[in-house]
């Protein structure tokens, strides 16, 4: 990897010299990276390396699809907290190790409220200033704008500036050429202004009995040391509430998909499908591999790749009994024939919207007795929640519930309950959780799990409603050295996972029903990509 610093020359103190990390004249530990540095220095080299350079093109980047969409949740957030200050921060780069940084993807609020997706934009803050801000009252009109929004964030440095060629987190000649304030301007449709004015636009009216600030708790600290620093200068009282309550506001904004969303959901579905697909053609490159765990991995993080912004989340190829640990993610291990191999994975496509996508292959390409046993239980209590989301005033518990009833009364049929499937179903037993802990369903969109912050009574408790896309994902998982399970079961987990949309007529649609599911299709599926 290039690394500005990389022809240094050797140290001349000797080697046995024990070093010295303080004292007067010692260098300061977070100013030692730059000792490996060989940049010129001249004032000769900066006119040069500045000078030459062509035009920059002239012409704006198009509104993006997502502009306006994102200009609605905004103005739906700023009607909760009319004559507030609410600040949401895309959050930083993060250190790998030593001075390299993870691939920046931005807090899922802030891509939510901007449009902005892939690695854009680290450091940024979406700020969303009250209008009537010397009173803290709600404008009359209550269709009108409570908000107007501003976009700080870093622009690209001129080519006469130090940072241009030099600095290997930001500068043009490092990571390429980053947006203007004008061209983040016409692509979300959000005034733009530099990062450095943040903090005096924070300070603007705040107050006791004047402007109050929120801000999204973990998103960056930085901007959180900020915003600390401006309440504590204004006087403004902070609750555990103030900050929480804007975030459970956010979540709660992404329970229903808007069309842009779902579009994208379908998007990433489309492409974890191919992904699907070229696991199935590699599988016998899997088996011949000593871990052909990561070659499953691998190849669906390739595709991924090439058709969205990466994975999701960490992707599960876990065969045999490794299945059994539910977030089994190392991949490490072979993958032999005879096996079940349950992967879990889903693309993240350039808007960050994810599909979570689970199936339960056999690797030869067919079911044995046993595998199909499981498989087919898991199925129908898949079905079965299918169904139970299609009954008008379902709720989102109503999913597992559903799911649940079906395992329940397979496991009792197979003697492995301590007694009756009824007796297991009630609070008191739940017995049948032994081999399934998980819950059965949770939302889907910008986060594989999304809407974590919501209350309870908006999510488990809430009827489902259009726009709503979540996951149905029931399992059995059968461990090797679980004596309560039948012998010839024992090894084996099955985990079945669809991604489901209510549309708008409150009718069901399985948004990732092209990725076969059923065992028979399985087989017919695998046969077809590896004949």
């Amino acid at each position: 990897m290039t690394d500005e610093r990389s022809d240094a020359a050797t140290p001349d103190r000797a080697q046995d010299t024990p070093p010295t990390a303080t004292g007067p004249e010692a260098q300061p530990l977070s100013e030692r990276g730059d000792n490996r540095s060989q940049r010129p220095t001249s004032q000769a080299f900066r006119a040069f390396i500045a000078d030459g350079w062509g035009p920059r093109p002239d012409l704006l980047p198009e509104r993006s699809p997502a502009a306006d969409h994102a200009a609605a949740r905004r103005a739906a957030v700023g009607r909760l907290f009319p004559g507030e200050r609410l600040v949401v921060p895309a959050g930083g780069l993060v250190t790998r190790n030593n001075d390299n940084d993870y691939r920046f993807r931005p807090h899922s609020a802030f891509a939510h409220l901007t449009g902005l997706g892939t690695d854009e934009e680290p450091d940024a803050v979406l700020v969303l200033h009250p209008l009537d801000e010397a009173t803290g009252g709600q404008p009359a009109d209550g269709d009108a704008p409570t908000h107007e929004a501003v976009l700080y964030f870093r622009p690209r440095a001129g080519r006469d500036t130090e940072e241009f060629y030099a600095d290997s987190r930001y500068g043009e000649l490092w990571v390429g050429v980053r947006p203007s304030l004008a061209e983040v301007s016409a692509r979300t449709g959000l005034r733009a202004e530099h990062i450095d004015s943040l903090r005096d636009a924070l300070a603007k009216d705040a107050g006791a009995g004047q402007v109050q600030l929120r801000v999204v708790p973990q998103a960056d600290a930085a901007v959180e040391a900020v915003v600390a620093e401006v309440r504590a200068q204004a006087g403004q009282s902070v609750t555990e509430g103030t900050d929480a309550d804007l975030a459970v506001a956010l979540s709660e904004l992404r329970l229903r998909k808007d069309p842009y969303e779902v579009d994208q959901l379908r998007a990433a579905v489309a492409a974890t499908a191919q992904g699907f697909d070229d696991i199935v053609r590699a599988l016998p490159r899997a088996v011949a591999h000593h871990r052909g765990e990561r070659v499953i991995e691998g190849t669906f993080a390739a595709r991924a790749r090439e058709n969205g912004n990466g994975v999701g989340y960490e992707t599960i190829a876990a065969a045999g009994n490794h299945a059994n640990t539910l977030h089994w993610i190392g991949n490490d291990g072979p993958v032999r024939a005879g096996q079940l191999v349950l992967v879990d994975a889903g693309v993240e496509v350039d808007s960050l919207y994810t599909a979570d996508i689970t199936r339960t292959l056999p690797v030869d390409g067919s079911y044995t007795p046993a595998q199909r046993k499981v498989y087919e239980a898991v199925l129908e209590a898949a079905d079965a929640s299918f169904a139970r989301a299609g009954r008008p005033g379902a709720r989102f518990r109503d999913l597992h519930a559903a799911a649940m009833e079906v395992l329940a009364a397979r496991l009792a049929e197979w003697g492995m309950l301590p007694g009756t499937a009824e007796e297991s179903l009630a609070p008191e037993g739940q017995y049948h959780r032994r081999w399934m802990v998980h819950g059965t369903s949770h939302h889907l969109g910008l986060d594989v799990h999304d809407c974590a912050q919501a209350r309870r009574e908006m999510y488990l408790d809430a009827e489902l409603a259009p726009g709503m896309v979540f996951t149905i994902e029931p399992g059995l998982y059968f461990r090797e050295d679980d004596l309560k399970v039948p012998e010839e079961l024992r090894g084996i987990a099955v985990r079945i996972e669809d991604d489901v949309l209510i549309r708008e007529d409150g009718t069901v649609e399985n948004l990732s029903a092209a990725i076969p599911r059923e065992p028979g299709q399985i087989e017919a599926w695998m046969a077809s990509l590896r004949g």
